[in-house]
């Protein structure tokens, strides 16, 4: 690799189930062990991440004794003050286990609504014990295959009271939580419940305490809708909602490849860390990708190294896309310093009264104006591919 070495300054954060995912896929059984979550803490340290994320079954198991719970918190959280790593986002794993296979805060059944509610309150609250600022919510089982089985508009109602009732109980408990919802078409149900990230921003709006929730946007999860994803983080950014983001790569309409950062779709890859590095935006740079299954251990590491890695050369790319002369001059011949021009800033009379934007607009003329767009995207995939 090249002299880009990543550290916690880069805010590069894993979960517990990414170098975890141990290559189950419904076609096939494990090829690696588990992980120990200290293994991975102490590893991810090594290799220069920032923080580590979880589930709260990811890091406790399902059904753990108070005991066995503590037990297991004690040495993990050694693990972060002995390596200095954080945990910035925690979230809940409210699919995997199957009674919550018809949902958790959108089930049929009542119960299962307020379990799921009180296993989310406990992580949370665990969350907050050991740091985290960010609590993400991806509702994997939020959704139908019948139509028949689930009226979604009530489904929406039961959603917003989750959410509602989440906020109020970080409200009263003093805590500096936001939310973040992850929106994905399909997989694992046919067709899920804020399936992207306008759908998620729509829904907000509707909260009892919309300032409190944003979005975690996943590069699969839009692509797997046929979405360009920069186009959604840019108006995740425009609403102020960009809580979160989930970075990895897919190629295409399929399956949640979870390949690692800069496979698939390189171009919006480039793009992405463009807008996040131009943007301002401070959060975790979060990689949520699968390890292929074909790798031993060795493979894993260097998969997530290579997602770190990645991302440092995109940023580097960017940098000298924007610095660029010719760049600069291209962008001048695309006018897009007259995008930022306000249309109307003499507003609406004004506008109604100037013969030079309706009657004596020389439309011919406009029609044949050149944009220089080609040129200015040949000279952003010649910066991408280091020929500049």
């Amino acid at each position: 690799m090249s002299r880009l070495t990543p550290t916690p300054a880069d805010k590069f954060t894993f979960g517990l189930w990414t170098v975890g995912w141990q290559g189950r896929d419904p076609f096939g059984d494990a090829t690696r062990r588990a992980l120990d979550p200290v293994e991975t803490v102490e590893r991810l340290a090594s290799l220069g991440a920032y923080g580590v994320t979880f589930h709260d079954d990811d890091l406790i198991p399902f059904g753990s004794s108070d005991a066995e719970r503590a037990a297991v918190v004690k040495r993990f959280a050694a693990a972060l003050e002995s390596t200095g790593l954080r945990v910035p986002m925690a979230t809940t794993n409210l699919f995997t286990h199957p009674v919550f296979k018809d949902g958790a805060f959108t089930a049929n059944d009542r119960d299962v609504r307020r379990f799921a509610l009180r296993k989310t309150i406990r992580n949370i609250d665990l969350a907050v014990e050991l740091g985290a600022d960010v609590y993400v919510a991806w509702g994997g089982r939020e959704g139908a295959e019948h139509g028949a089985s689930k009226e979604v508009r009530t489904a929406l109602d039961r959603l917003k009271e989750a959410f509602d009732l989440l906020g109020e109980y970080v409200v009263g408990q003093g805590y500096d939580l936001r939310f973040a919802i992850e929106p994905k078409p399909n997989e694992p149900r046919g067709d899920i419940l804020l399936p992207t990230i306008g759908h998620a921003l729509a829904f907000i709006e509707r909260l009892e305490r919309p300032e409190l929730v944003g979005v975690n946007p996943e590069v699969g999860h839009e692509q797997m809708a046929g979405l360009n994803f920069p186009h959604g983080i840019a108006q995740a950014l425009w609403a102020g909602k960009l809580f979160h983001i989930d970075l990895n790569g897919q190629s295409g309409i399929k399956y949640d490849q979870d390949l690692r950062f800069g496979a698939g779709d390189l171009h919006q890859a480039f793009w992405l860390v463009d807008l996040l590095e131009s943007a301002g935006y401070q959060g975790p740079r979060h990689f949520d990708f699968k390890p292929s299954r074909t790798e031993d251990f060795d493979g894993v590491w260097a998969s997530a190294a290579g997602c770190m890695h990645n991302y440092l050369l995109l940023k580097e790319r960017a940098r000298a896309f924007r610095a660029d002369p010719e760049v600069q001059a291209a962008l001048r011949a695309a006018r897009l310093d007259r995008l930022a021009e306000p249309t109307a800033a003499d507003g609406l009379a004004a506008l109604l009264a100037d013969p030079t934007a309706f009657e004596d607009f020389d439309v011919t003329a406009a029609a044949e104006r050149g944009m220089a767009f080609e040129q200015l995207d040949q000279l952003a995939l010649e910066h991408l591919l280091g020929a500049r």
